[in-house]
């Protein structure tokens, strides 16, 4: 049996104590942030993405040793386990290896070898093998072949053909043959597309698959799944071509050893059969998953990053705000959401339905910043987003102070306001106004709001209804886990779904820590959490650092200071003579202060920096400052655009080939990753994320296929 920690450790080049260190804490049900946070002394400071690798890898291996496990008890149950056999498959470190060094014994449907066996053609063939060395003078294939005929073998033909049948199957069978066929295509082969006939061209979006030729170690993953996408929607015709010469050259190579004429023309011809027929339409299929595995993996990752940064973003701050969901003829909705994003009162307004209503809508919109002190002004960026927007600008400009207004991207809202948790948190408010709610307090806090939306439905992906579904929601809920713990949680003001990404929250607990708060008001402390039901020790060990408490009983509950390292922050407190309820003084004394003191048997100086670090700053959020784009006035429209034209945006998707920026007119513009900097890019988010506002000026405006491109200034 392989030594999983061992291999691990190898392959991530870690030490074996970081590998054995880390598969122990997950065994006891620790989560991967509170690991890299708050166990770094016992991993040898392992970061979240290493944990992750580490988590995946041993989860495959394990899954490998089980099916080894019975792959062995079948192959025995045959009595055709041999020692050297045993041990290849003990060895392997890869599934599809696995399965190859199975598949001779697997138990087959009836193919043509099979029917050549019952027939009684079997000893013809190993007669056959027995003559291929090169010593083989003469072997005479038809007389052989006569002594084989019998009612259901009525020709020599049939005896050659059956006995052909046999080999061709087990050539198609061994395991180093397909191994080096499938490396060689995946090394030299080339995607190949063209379009069907029945699409003229100009007509599909296709259109540069026409006659499309792609290297498989050189294509990139879009390409890749919209050749697949493509194809699925007949549209393409897709192939994988690669030398088949050389191939049938490596198989002979490897299975004739006879020099003897008609032997030779046998293997040769059973070679090619079994390539066409058996070797060819396998490996090609397992090629095509595995590409498709690979650019799935790929654009998972990139929509990983968006999302990140997406959900990453500044917040605008809890502010009193005021949320709208755009609309020309059924009106805006007007959400007016508190500090705390507590909804307060809505309204509906018409201002693109004449003077009159425009008039009606100014003076409700003004009397509502004045009535709710109102600070933020949240517009939906979607359809009546900037005419909203231009409205809005008239209509506080006589206002002092004036409230900032901010065009939000509304990307999902309508998938929100449609949800099981709108309808339960708003059980009673128009779907359109749950919306305006979602949108207001997007501005607030993007990350509190955005996770109660499908990550799919935000629209930072690539292809990404095309991708392996079940690892894309697995990836996606890791990122938002990761961004949730990252910044931290207000106990008091978290909704049940935020709660749930929390290290060590389940829905369950999340639901009793929200009702212990509707029942008994706001925690006071992270202690009291020992009071939520189902909530024991070990939830509270992996969650309570994740947790803050502004204004509770223990400044140290507002921090990312772990419980259990309280006593050490005492110390330090009592040791430069400043209480703990004058915390943020602490700072001007902690450049000089010696962590190693504080070190104990189980708390080092990894731990002891992140202490030093959060009180430098305590309660600081680690997001960026926030900062919003300001769209260009009389810009509306893609009619409204001119080449030469220098704009600001946000951008709203990063992909392989570039960055998608929304620049106010209704349809995102696209930077070709060769305009996004006076350099070579090979990675487009090395040089911009999600979020970012950049500066751009017009390269192309195409009005009837809607596409806008872009250069970063």
């Amino acid at each position: 049996m392989i030594n999983i920690s061992q291999i691990i450790a190898q392959e991530l080049c870690l030490k074996i104590e970081q590998v054995n260190s880390a598969l122990n804490l997950f065994s006891e049900g620790a989560t991967i942030p509170f690991i890299a946070r708050y166990r770094k002394e016992i991993t040898g400071s392992l970061n979240e993405i290493q944990l992750r690798d580490i988590q995946e890898r041993f989860n495959y291996l394990q899954e490998l040793e089980q099916r080894k496990q019975v792959i062995l008890e079948a192959i025995a149950l045959k009595n055709q386990l041999s020692d050297s056999l045993k041990a290849q498959i003990t060895a392997c470190l890869q599934k599809n290896e696995l399965e190859d060094l199975y598949l001779p014994f697997k138990t087959k449907r009836r193919t043509r070898a099979t029917m050549a066996k019952e027939k009684g053609l079997t000893p013809l063939i190993e007669l056959i093998k027995q003559h291929n060395y090169p010593q083989t003078k003469s072997f005479n294939l038809e007389k052989e072949a006569q002594k084989y005929l019998n009612e259901e073998v009525a020709t020599i033909e049939e005896a050659i053909a059956g006995a052909g049948d046999i080999l061709a199957e087990e050539i198609a069978e061994k395991a180093q043959l397909r191994a080096y066929l499938r490396d060689f295509i995946l090394k030299n082969g080339w995607f190949a597309s063209t379009i069907k006939k029945d699409y003229e061209e100009g007509t599909t979006k296709y259109e540069m698959y026409r006659n499309f030729q792609g290297k498989l170690t050189k294509i990139a993953p879009h390409n890749i799944l919209a050749l697949y996408r493509g194809e699925n929607e007949k549209i393409l015709t897709l192939d994988i071509t690669f030398d088949e010469e050389k191939s049938l050259i490596y198989l002979a190579s490897k299975t004739i050893k006879t020099k003897e004429n008609n032997l030779v023309n046998f293997y040769e011809n059973t070679i090619k059969d079994s390539f066409n027929r058996l070797i060819k339409p396998a490996i090609l299929r397992e090629v095509r998953a595995e590409k498709k595995a690979w650019a799935d993996g790929e654009s998972i990752k990139t929509f990983e990053a968006n999302l990140r940064e997406l959900l990453l973003s500044a917040p605008a701050g809890m502010k009193p705000t005021m949320g709208i969901d755009p609309g020309f003829r059924t009106g805006c909705k007007v959400a007016i959401l508190s500090e705390t994003g507590q909804f307060l009162d809505y309204q509906t307004i018409f201002p693109h339905s004449g003077d009159k209503k425009r008039q009606i809508s100014t003076n409700t919109i003004q009397n509502l910043i004045r009535e709710y002190n109102i600070k933020l002004i949240a517009i939906g960026n979607g359809t009546a987003g900037r005419e909203t927007e231009q409205f809005i600008t008239e209509t506080i400009a006589p206002l002092n102070p004036k409230p900032i207004k901010v065009m939000v991207n509304e990307s999902g809202a309508s998938i929100y306001s449609a949800s099981d948790i709108a309808i339960a948190e708003f059980p009673h408010l128009d779907i359109t106004v749950r919306g305006a709610i979602s949108i207001g307090r997007r501005l607030q806090d993007p990350l509190a709001e955005l996770v109660k939306i499908d990550p799919k439905s935000i629209g930072v992906g690539q292809y990404q209804h095309d991708v392996d579904q079940k690892l894309l929601k697995k990836k996606l809920e890791e990122t938002v886990e990761s961004c949730v713990n990252y910044v931290g949680v207000d106990l008091n003001t978290a909704s049940q779904e935020l709660l749930t990404f929390v290290s060590g929250i389940n829905p369950t607990i999340a639901n009793n820590i929200v009702n212990y708060r509707n029942e008994y008001g706001a925690f006071k402390s992270r202690k009291e959490l020992l009071k939520v039901k189902k909530l024991g020790a070990k939830t509270f060990e992996l969650a309570a650092g994740f947790l803050k408490i502004r204004g509770g009983k223990n400044p140290l509950d507002n921090t990312a200071v772990h419980p259990e390292s309280y006593a050490i922050v005492e110390s330090i407190a009592q040791d430069i003579n400043i209480s703990l309820n004058q915390i943020n003084k602490f700072s001007s004394h902690l450049p000089q202060l010696d962590l190693k003191k504080y070190v104990t048997d189980t708390v080092g100086l990894p731990t002891l920096e992140d202490i030093r670090q959060e009180l430098e700053k305590p309660g600081r959020d680690p997001r960026a400052e926030f900062r919003y784009a300001t769209f260009k006035e009389g810009i509306n429209e893609i009619s409204d655009l001119q080449e030469g034209m220098e704009l600001e945006g946000v951008v709203t998707n990063v992909v392989n080939f570039g960055a998608f920026v929304d620049v106010g007119v209704h349809q995102d513009g696209l930077i070709h990753i060769s305009q996004l900097a006076d350099k070579f890019i090979e990675d487009t988010n090395e040089v911009i994320k999600v979020g970012e506002v950049v500066r751009v000026r017009v390269l192309e405006v195409n009005q009837k296929l809607k596409r806008i491109g872009l250069k970063r200034i």
